[in-house]
């Protein structure tokens, strides 16, 4: 625990010299007339705010403590004066540990933290029209977590089937928190039931894959308008009279990374183009964010698996009401009060678990 005690402590010095740095370039009247570097230094000392205050106040402890020690050794300090330094370095002591144990939690997390929207895309896998009902029932799952953590859902493209489910549902969550919660949520997600569709009372195992992309923020992501190729056509399937007639559906195609998005949700060709800028960007910081986290974590593991879209994560079993996350080999048997978004269990269990991990990797 020694080495990464250490390691924190030498991580939370670089990050309070960087809050000093950033208010001593915010007095600087040269960096107050450029609006823009303003915004993003306060935006940035703003996420460290919290972290640096504890650090202080850790620091503060720490030297309470050195000098009460020495006080304790003096032979001239009174039997009851020495009574109660002990007890202070008791106190002390136990708010060291608090805070030290608080911000390693934060370190470890903050990447994550950082990121309040993010777009999520499921799509139904083999199983036919039961595989695109049970994409409809992650859809409502999650719209329904979202709502209980007052976060804010917008639908941006989907394709129904015959039965009201989905073969593919695209949409974006916005709110404190949503990346560090909803970014476990990727890779594949397998049904056990007998479907609406049987007859015979057979229970049958079918899929969906879900994909959760950061939602970067314009600053975040740079992308030559060069490198783009727009293509405009008509939109295709169910969507009345001006749907098809007009050509609104846009597709976008990033030249570099070989990225093509589609969107068709919108009658407007405005708001398509709008909506398949906002999906590009995410793949693109995505694709950006996973090579970077690659060549920062070739030497360890943070993520509890990849998220990647074939690896199974997780079994929706209905017969016997239980979910089953193979990540971590939990098993809970409330899979009635989960669909309709009573995620909490499920979410706080995984993200302990992957930052027990990352307190490891540290």
């Amino acid at each position: 625990m020694g080495n990464t005690q250490d390691s924190v402590l030498t991580k939370l010095g670089q990050i309070d010299a960087r809050y000093r740095e950033i208010d001593a370039m915010i007095s600087d009247p040269a960096v107050a007339k450029d609006s823009v570097r303003l915004v993003a230094l306060s935006k940035e000392q703003g996420k460290l705010r919290s972290l640096v205050t504890k650090y202080r106040d850790y620091v503060k402890a720490a030297t309470g403590a050195e000098e009460a020690e020495q006080m304790l050794h003096d032979e001239t300090a009174e039997p009851d004066l020495k009574a109660l330094v002990e007890e202070e370095i008791e106190q002390l002591n136990a708010r060291k540990e608090q805070l030290l144990e608080e911000m390693q939690n934060t370190l470890v997390m903050a990447d994550d933290l950082q990121i309040d929207a993010v777009i999520l895309e499921i799509r139904a896998g083999t199983g036919g029209e039961e595989a695109a009902l049970f994409a409809r029932d992650l859809y409502g799952m999650y719209t329904r977590y979202a709502e209980s953590r007052r976060w804010r859902v917008e639908q941006l493209d989907f394709s129904p089937s015959e039965m009201g489910g989905f073969r593919e549902v695209i949409f974006s969550v916005k709110g404190e928190g949503v990346w560090a919660e909803l970014g476990y949520e990727g890779g594949g997600h397998r049904v056990q039931r007998v479907p609406e569709t049987e007859s015979q009372g057979r229970i049958h195992t079918s899929a969906a894959t879900v994909a959760v992309l950061p939602e970067p923020e314009e600053v975040d992501v740079e992308i030559n308008p060069d490198d783009v190729i727009e293509h405009v056509c008509r939109s295709s399937g169910p969507g009345g009279q001006n749907v098809n007639k007009v050509s609104s559906a846009i597709k976008l195609e990033h030249i570099p990374t070989g990225i093509t998005v589609s969107m068709q949700d919108e009658k407007s060709q405005h708001k398509n183009r709008a909506k398949a800028w906002r999906l590009l960007r995410s793949r693109l910081y995505e694709l950006y964010e996973s090579q970077r986290r690659a060549e920062r974590d070739s030497q360890r593991k943070t993520m509890i698996g990849s998220g990647d879209r074939s690896s199974k994560i997780r079994t929706y079993n209905f017969p016997q009401n239980r979910v089953t996350d193979h990540r971590i080999n939990l098993s809970l048997y409330n899979l009635d009060r989960i669909l309709v978004g009573d995620m909490e269990e499920l979410i706080a269990a995984i993200r302990d678990h992957d930052r027990q991990q990352r307190l490891k990797n540290l």
